[in-house]
């Protein structure tokens, strides 16, 4: 019976720590949130993700719906945020694009978009 109660113990452990150590930065938040649709241009983008991020290796990129960037460029990351300020909007569709890294060497990207209503 105690090896077997041992037993479960150590399975437990093996599966909490395999868990930890699989973990990915997953996008958790965004303002402006994805897909929405905002009646004022926003003077940034801020998402936070589930781990913190390796600054070096984690960028964020606005565009238009012509393609052409209107982010300030390199963004500022503190823990698990990052920020970039952007451009002053007009009226349109923006698509956010990130890839990130987070402090445990895995990579993570994605995509949104929202609008700014006339």
């Amino acid at each position: 019976m105690h090896r077997t109660w041992l037993g479960a113990v150590v399975a437990a452990l093996l599966l909490l720590g395999n868990g930890a150590a699989s973990a990915h930065a997953f996008l958790d938040r965004a303002e402006p949130r994805v897909g929405s649709i905002v009646a004022v241009a926003p003077r940034e983008v801020a998402l936070s993700f589930t781990e913190n991020l390796e600054p070096t290796f984690s960028t964020i990129e606005v565009t238009d719906s012509a393609g052409r960037r209107v982010d300030g460029g390199k963004p500022s990351i503190a823990g698990n945020k990052m920020r970039v300020p952007l451009q002053d909007l007009p009226a349109g569709t923006y698509q956010v694009k990130w890839h990130v890294l987070s402090v445990d060497t895995h990579v993570s990207e994605g995509s949104f978009s929202f609008q700014v209503r006339p």
